[in-house]
């Protein structure tokens, strides 16, 4: 009689591993032949779901979103820290700036902010535009409340323009000037605008911020 002694084991360790084996004996009683074949089944524990990824365009919009929220929340959350008197005049600039630049480089013209000095007023032309419209430009300028002074317009070069009209340009390329528009209110509180040449938001200084600091 063959020795079985053994195979019985073998047979239930496989078995109880979830393995699936073949066997052959000879006339001992001897494997001659094994073969294994492994299952292996994907387990998930209880209480997870297979959780897929984003994909990069998926990506993109979403940041594209946060980055627009945040565009228009944050003029808001810095008004909410000035004075009444300056929230309408700031929160033209920092809406503007970044308005003029996006269209100059849209229609790839340039675009220019002038800054009355003598008549507190700010408005915007573009290079194709012709007496007509430059003139109806320039009357139907923003006019500052009557509580907000133009102090001056400063360069990179310490150039400070006090009196008359101060001109900042917007490529068509995308970039700007660099310059500081500073207004002071009748509680003496001086307010700074900086215009990066690359950067398309404005950064606001509740002081009388200057190049050279």
């Amino acid at each position: 009689m063959p020795d079985l002694r053994g195979r019985q084991t073998y047979i239930e360790y496989f078995e109880d591993k979830n393995l699936s084996l073949t066997q052959g004996l000879d006339k001992r009683g001897c494997f001659t032949k094994v073969s294994i074949n492994v299952s292996c089944q994907s387990t998930i524990m209880p209480g997870f779901e297979r959780i897929k990824g984003f994909t990069l365009i998926e990506l993109v919009v979403v940041i594209s979103l946060i980055s627009i929220m945040l565009f228009f929340a944050f003029p808001r959350f810095q008004s909410n820290v000035l004075s009444d008197s300056t929230k309408e005049v700031s929160r033209w600039i920092l809406l503007k700036i970044p308005y003029i630049k996006e269209r100059a480089a849209r229609e790839q013209r340039r675009y220019i902010l002038h800054v009355s000095l003598d008549s507190s007023k700010l408005w915007i032309t573009h290079e194709a535009m012709l007496e007509e419209a430059l003139q109806s430009a320039e009357t139907n300028a923003y006019k500052l409340p009557e509580d907000i002074k133009l102090l001056d317009v400063e360069y990179p070069d310490q150039q400070k323009i006090s009196v008359g009209q101060a001109d900042i340009y917007f490529n068509e390329k995308g970039y700007s000037d660099k310059a500081i528009i500073h207004l002071e209110n009748d509680d003496n509180e001086k307010i700074s605008f900086l215009i990066e040449p690359f950067l398309l938001r404005v950064r606001l200084y509740n002081s009388y911020a200057e190049f050279g600091d």
